[in-house]
């Protein structure tokens, strides 16, 4: 058995090919990846999320051996035995005689609390390292932002585009404007459709991985062929942010917060896609702006300034931003119900089998492939979801999920804060309520649906306009004075009493009989 003297751990969401680890060649040091039953269990996740982390993790193993070191890279096979992390690395440290136990900070609170609360032998030595991924590290965060207050992300995004300096001319942003919001919310029009770009896919055979978990009765969610097209190595991640410089970043900006039921492409548009990459680490959010700066700033650039922006806001203000707001509010942050929402999770979260045409378009793809854009996580299941009074908890564990670039530093407090205000206003100035009318305004969801989306007390009425009224009036004490909500109690105070009642008699309707919308 070779001698180490230090076991480091890599977690899933660690396979940061650049980190200060791997600079040199040590024998003494053996690395351990593992597909744990406690990562595929503690929500219930969707196929293609666990078989992209495991065959990520595995590419990383061979991208570490394949560079001199020592790895150790256990399948579910080989970690059955044990019911947490904490539980094979004292295995680990005892088979091995370690001195030393190194980790990389996690992202996930629970995670974080696991390593920290290790019962290893006292003669070992155990040391905690940054995971030399985000742009501000856990100390910094608090430098930025303010716990139990609510932090504007308009100004964080400032503050980080002038330390970074990205698209600034001195101490100003380019063209004097910090965002091109008004250009950056245009509906896709029939003849745009025919110009969406093909997406790029991969073909990772995982076969053997899907062979695994079916072994191991592992609980999963969504569909999946033996071939998986997200990227899970280094060279498909490039290849991908690549593909989304030159083929989509042209238009992304224009087209971020559209929405369309039309052609293969439907699920894709012009959006990235390499949230998983990033999540996972494989793609520094750094390298990540820069290559679409330099496709920006080339020769041969048809891309605006507009576009540009629109993409770098995602990647240095909001992501940044959430990651921050999840660290300086955990652990209460987990359980805020601000609007003391109750409802459980209708079962068409699950099927996609319901009337709404918004709701099904969003989760059939969502479990066609583990993916939907901002837009209709936000404003269509989200949205739904606040409306309907649904449960953040319940709600969490869905969004966690379903999504294969979702780890809970990224998805709770956009699905708790953002998406249902749970938070009551740590994040947004607003919740993000909308009736049919934005749905409609942003797709072409709505002619196609059963339900219409200009009427609101109906039979046939569209859902999201009664149950938008209900929620206003029911939380009019919290929002009715706030300036960015008080425009539509004006509208409501405008309306005759008979329709108020109707609309309000058709929003409890809906409430009673959620689950057969």
């Amino acid at each position: 058995m070779s001698s180490f003297k230090t076991l480091r751990l890599i977690l899933g969401d660690q396979l940061n090919h650049n980190h200060s680890w791997y600079s040199t060649q040590d024998p003494s040091v053996l690395y351990v990846l593992a597909e744990l039953h406690q990562e595929t269990n503690y929500v219930r996740h969707h196929i293609q999320k666990i078989c992209g982390f495991f065959a990520a993790m595995a590419a990383f193993a061979d991208h570490l051996k394949a560079n001199g070191h020592q790895v150790l890279h256990l399948n579910l096979d080989e970690t059955v035995e044990f019911s947490d992390l904490n539980g094979l690395i004292n295995h680990l440290t005892n088979k091995y005689s370690i001195g030393t136990f190194e980790y990389q900070q996690p992202d996930e609170y629970r995670l974080s609390q696991q390593l920290q609360l290790l019962d290893l032998d006292s003669e070992i030595s155990v040391s905690c390292h940054d995971s030399e991924h985000f742009l501000l590290t856990n100390e910094e965060l608090k430098q930025y932002l303010n716990p139990k207050k609510h932090n504007r992300m308009e100004s964080f995004y400032r503050k980080m585009r002038k330390r970074f300096h990205i698209l600034m001319d001195g101490d100003e942003p380019m063209d004097g404007r910090w965002n091109f919001d008004s250009e950056n919310r245009q509906k896709l029009k029939p003849a745009d459709l025919e110009d969406i770009p093909e997406p790029l896919l991969f073909s990772n055979d995982i076969s053997d991985l899907l062979d695994r978990i079916k072994r191991h009765n592992i609980k999963t969610i969504g569909n999946i062929s033996s071939h998986l097209i997200w990227p899970v190595n280094r060279q498909q991640a490039l290849e991908l942010l690549d593909f989304f410089c030159t083929h989509c970043l042209p238009l992304f900006g224009r087209f971020q917060d559209a929405m369309t039921h039309q052609g293969k492409q439907r699920w894709s548009l012009y959006h990235a896609r390499i949230s998983f990459t990033l999540n996972s680490k494989i793609l520094h959010p750094s390298e990540v702006v820069q290559a679409a700066l330099d496709r920006f700033y080339s020769a041969d650039s048809s891309i605006e300034l507009a576009q540009i922006e629109g993409f770098v806001r995602q990647i240095i203000g909001c992501r940044e931003y959430v990651r921050g707001v999840y660290w300086v509010n955990i652990p209460e942050y987990k359980d805020l119900n601000h609007l003391e929402a109750t409802n459980p999770l209708p079962d068409y979260f699950w099927t996609g089998d319901t009337k709404m045409s918004c709701v099904k378009h969003a989760v059939e793809q969502s479990l066609d492939y583990a993916y939907a854009h901002h837009i209709q996580r936000l404003m269509v299941t989200g949205n739904f979801a606040m409306l309907a009074g649904i449960d953040p908890d319940q709600l969490d564990k869905w969004y966690l999920g379903i999504y294969i670039d979702a780890i809970e530093w990224v998805e709770m407090p956009n699905t708790r804060g953002m998406s249902q205000f749970a938070d009551g206003g740590l994040i947004a100035t607003k919740p993000y309520a909308a009736s049919g009318s934005y749905i409609n305004k942003m797709s072409d969801y709505c002619p196609k649906c059963d339900y219409k989306v200009k009427e609101r007390a109906s039979e046939d009425a569209c859902p999201f306009n009664s149950l938008y009224w209900r929620f206003m009036m029911s939380h009019s004490g919290r929002f009715k004075n706030n300036p960015r909500t008080a425009m539509a109690y004006r509208s409501w105070d405008r309306m005759q009493p008979e329709i108020k009642q109707q609309i309000l008699q058709r929003g409890d309707y809906c409430i009673e009989n959620l689950e057969h919308l």
